[in-house]
């Protein structure tokens, strides 16, 4: 399931690209998207900066952030909730105006570029980062793997 809350009113039809980016991401690595929550969050540059300094002491607007609500390596699955039907996997923060902006640079659409961003945010969720070179490359592997079966070409 996924919880949308819109921060900004310019972000009409989040709710959408958030469905199918997650719910691609969780079926791709065999997790049935049912069984798990996460919410995603529409503000601004402004709000995402307020977000960036205070969780990672860095002051300044950046595309997407993501909370995980457990800590996980993958590729060990999120512990389930044995008193929910869902578990939470955590939330994802997405900036408008840098969205956008990114997307007008690197020549995609907002689309493709928000649903990049979400299946990025998600996959963090899951205990997937970038920092290693050999952990990006996985991540990125399967960023273009997810991508190309919502028919979004590799952004990479």
């Amino acid at each position: 399931m996924i919880d949308v809350v819109l921060e900004d009113a310019r972000w009409a039809g989040l709710e959408a690209l958030a469905i199918a980016a997650t719910d691609a991401t969780l079926t791709h690595l065999s997790l049935d998207p049912a069984s798990y929550l996460v919410c995603v969050m529409g503000c601004d540059d402004a709000r995402i900066a307020e977000l960036n300094a205070e969780f990672r002491e860095k002051p300044t607007a950046t595309n997407v952030l993501s909370w995980p609500a457990q800590e996980l390596s993958p590729p060990q699955a999120p512990t389930p909730d044995p008193f929910e039907d869902e578990t939470e996997l955590g939330d994802i923060a997405l900036a408008y105006e840098t969205c956008h902006r990114e997307a007008e640079e690197a020549q995609l659409t907002p689309q493709a570029h928000i649903t990049h961003l979400i299946v990025h945010g998600t996959l963090h969720l899951l205990g997937y980062d970038h920092i290693e070179d050999t952990d990006a490359e996985l991540m990125e592997g399967l960023e273009v793997e997810i991508l190309a079966k919502l028919g979004i070409p590799n952004p990479y």
